[in-house]
């Protein structure tokens, strides 16, 4: 135990040493050839995290900014090189979105922190546009838009149909691509720091099982996205589920019917690379653990053969966590449900496949005003050292199949130097 507190600290020193007080302006556009991210040309694998939080917290100058500042630190020495956040609040409390176009300043101002944060402690960002559910607006807050101008809507899946409700979503886009940065001068759509969009947090469409009407929806935006912004890479959002393109796949399901094809959904011309999400816990209620690790496994395979060769594009695990609030739930399981997700990846990519990285649910700051944002998934670095640890671990691996190239050099020049 007192071993692995020391190289543990080692570790963080390390990282520390290698970050603190650099801005990194070089940092280069993500591409992709075929199943691999590239930066500089060269391959390039992430560790990542999710911090939905971001820009709301941000809005707020003083606590929330430095709130914010910490959080990038902290992610930062623990090697981590990826985070995934939210770019829509629409309608409700403190809103980014006001209403259709109308954007509140503040809000889009802790956006540009957000971004300039990234870029300082040489984080890449997915920025997701809006989201499935009801949370922060969601789709049914663009239902209600239409609603208010007369579209007679019967259901939150009109989103992907209705043509007033898709000119809403496309004018949230354009603003968001051109919005250009208070504090960089850089657009967003110009700027290094961004790894990906993502069109869709979990997108279903629940009254098509077909998958015809999401399919047509991805098409639509994929190619407005790509129209604005060429730089960027584009990602759906999706959790993995498959469709009829694949029958057989759809045993991996565990039963969810959501209108959605993981193989046709992310073989539309401008989708980049390819996501999934893994919640066993959640998806599979009153299993015994070894069930749903069995079920991990499975799951993860089966989605990394796939896109390497069906999809032939690099995929992401932008998701993964276990509850401390369900029940049996212990320190050991979460630590081993992360070993596994993380195994997995590194074994794909050290041998050159597709799945390059992994982005946990959720980050957060041992800070008191964040209580309100736990949700029994949170991961708080002062609170988990064993899992911080496993965390940095795979940074540090992950970080070693990127050694030699200018990404390393760009991200951990103190490990590049060997101090």
């Amino acid at each position: 135990m007192h071993t692995d507190v020391l190289v543990y600290g080692l570790l963080l020193w390390t990282l520390v040493a290698s970050r603190h007080g650099r801005a990194y302006d070089d940092m280069g556009f993500v591409r992709t050839n075929m199943t691999h991210f590239l930066v500089n040309r060269r391959p390039f694998s992430l560790n990542g995290f999710n911090a939905y939080w971001l820009m709301y917290v941000a809005s707020f100058p003083e606590e929330g900014r430095s709130m914010v500042s910490s959080t990038f630190q902290e992610a930062s020495t623990h090697g981590l090189t990826l985070a995934r956040t939210w770019a829509f609040r629409d309608g409700g409390y403190r809103p980014l979105q006001r209403s259709p176009g109308v954007y509140d300043e503040d809000m889009f101002q802790g956006l540009d922190y957000v971004i300039s944060e990234a870029n300082k402690y040489g984080i890449y960002l997915v920025l997701s546009l809006a989201n499935n559910f009801e949370s922060f607006g969601g789709r049914t807050q663009y239902i209600q838009w239409a609603r208010d101008e007369g579209r007679n809507l019967s259901s939150d899946d009109d989103f992907y149909r209705d043509e007033v409700v898709k000119r809403f979503y496309k004018n949230h886009v354009t603003a968001i691509l051109t919005r250009v940065n208070t504090i960089t001068g850089v657009a967003y759509k110009d700027e290094a720091a961004i790894f990906a969009w993502e069109l869709l947090n979990e997108p279903r469409c629940e009254t098509d099982l077909s998958g015809r009407t999401l399919q047509a929806w991805i098409e639509e935006m994929a190619a407005h996205v790509k129209s604005i912004d060429s730089n960027h890479l584009l990602e759906v959002g999706l959790e993995g589920f498959y469709g009829e393109t694949i029958p057989e796949k759809k045993k991996m399901n565990l039963g969810y019917e959501l209108g959605t094809d993981f193989i046709s959904n992310n073989l539309v011309q401008g989708i980049d690379f390819a996501t999934i999400h893994a919640y066993p816990d959640t998806w599979m209620p009153g299993s015994t653990e070894q069930t749903q690790m069995a079920f991990l496994q499975s799951w993860i395979q089966s989605h990394v053969e796939d896109a390497d060769a069906v999809l032939r594009k690099p995929l992401l695990i932008s998701e993964f966590g276990k509850s401390s609030r369900l029940s049996n739930c212990r320190g050991d399981e979460e630590a081993a449900l992360f070993t596994t997700v993380y195994d997995a990846i590194y074994a794909s990519a050290r041998g050159g496949g597709p799945c390059r990285g992994g982005i946990f649910w959720h980050l957060l700051s041992g800070a008191q005003e964040m209580e309100g944002l736990r949700d029994g998934y949170e991961v708080v670095f002062s609170e988990s050292p064993s899992l911080g640890q496993i965390i940095s671990n795979q940074s540090h691996r992950i970080s070693n199949l990127n050694g030699g190239s200018e990404t390393k050099k760009q991200l951990r020049p103190a490990l590049q130097s060997g101090n």
